[in-house]
């Protein structure tokens, strides 16, 4: 043969194996839904649209931490022979869901402030601001369990910045029922509803964008596929590089894929074993497939930048 192909896959390891986020998330969750029962109790009692808003912020945060928790779950789950990845994909759909049912929440109670706003009624500032005070606790609490994973896993970092926003967002209920209660203009309560509303959105904005990239097989967040690229031309022996992928396969996990021709011949077991390492260590990346091609001369049909 004039040349040939050598397909083989070596896992340099998983650069950022899904941490155990388990007890945060049930602590948070039990914490979160009793809050909800006493928000949405106090504020009906309280006459608060903010405090009303404040609980169904917080129901939409409850049902993310489950989402969220089931997707954790299920990424430790092992390959079989139809998810060959396991369920690692489920931790980017659980992002994705979390970003959109928070704007889908965004746009009712936005919706509500709006109407409220015409027609203020009465509010019961003292009620509202003990209320939304043991949510910043709550919620606060909550939010720094999940903060030393939301750096490298944005399922985490969705679960954390629902937290954080929450526990700002009962911050501004407390101002606004301070404000009312000194002032005494009713039409504060409608537009700290429709503040919070501009918060949880600008907040969820990067959730979406980070999980929707995700989800058409972007090149994640931090690493350059330009500069993958030449580090593999910079190995011993390489001359050309192409049909380079580079796609997430979970929240925490990346892959790669691509054909580097070699015209010394095949380079042995221990350039696959170190290159994957290298890939590993220097771009996160802990699933690294190459394929070797050992003439220049190969018309290779996926060659071509343009061809997938």
């Amino acid at each position: 043969m004039a040349h040939s192909h050598h397909g083989h896959d070596h896992s340099g390891g998983h650069a950022h194996a899904p941490a155990d986020f388990g007890r945060a998330f049930a602590v948070g969750i039990a914490l979160n839904s009793a809050f909800i029962v006493a928000e949405l109790v106090f504020g009906w009692l309280g006459n608060s649209t903010a405090l009303i808003a404040d609980a169904g912020h917080n129901l939409s945060d409850v049902l993310g931490l489950f989402v969220a928790w089931g997707a954790a779950s299920l990424s430790k789950r092992a390959p079989d022979g139809r998810f060959t990845y396991g369920f690692r994909g489920s931790s980017i759909l659980a992002a994705l869901f979390n970003a959109v049912f928070l704007l889908v929440a965004v746009g009712a109670i936005g919706w509500e402030s709006v109407l409220r706003f015409f027609n203020p009624e009465p509010v019961s500032g003292m009620t509202v601001m003990v209320v939304a005070g043991i949510g910043i606790v709550i919620n606060a609490a909550t939010a720094m369990m999940f903060a030393k994973g939301r750096k490298s896993d944005i399922n985490i970092e969705g679960a954390f910045l629902h937290m954080a926003a929450d526990a700002a967002v009962s911050l501004g209920v407390v101002i606004a029922a301070g404000l009312i209660l000194w002032t005494g203009q009713m039409w504060i309560d409608p537009l700290m509803s429709l503040l919070i509303c501009a918060v949880i959105f600008w907040s969820t904005y990067g959730l979406l964008r980070s999980s929707v990239s995700m989800s058409l097989d972007a090149v994640p967040a931090g690493i350059s596929a330009e500069a993958v690229k030449e580090f593999l031309r910079k190995q011993p022996g390489v001359t050309q590089v192409h049909d380079l992928h580079i796609w997430p396969i979970s929240t925490t996990e990346t892959a790669l894929t691509c054909h580097v021709v070699m015209p010394a011949g095949h380079p042995g077991d221990r350039f696959l074993i170190e290159t994957a390492h290298r890939l590993a260590h220097d771009f996160s990346i802990g699933h690294a497939t190459l394929q070797i091609e050992i003439s220049e001369d190969t018309r290779c049909a996926l060659a071509p930048d343009e061809v997938v």
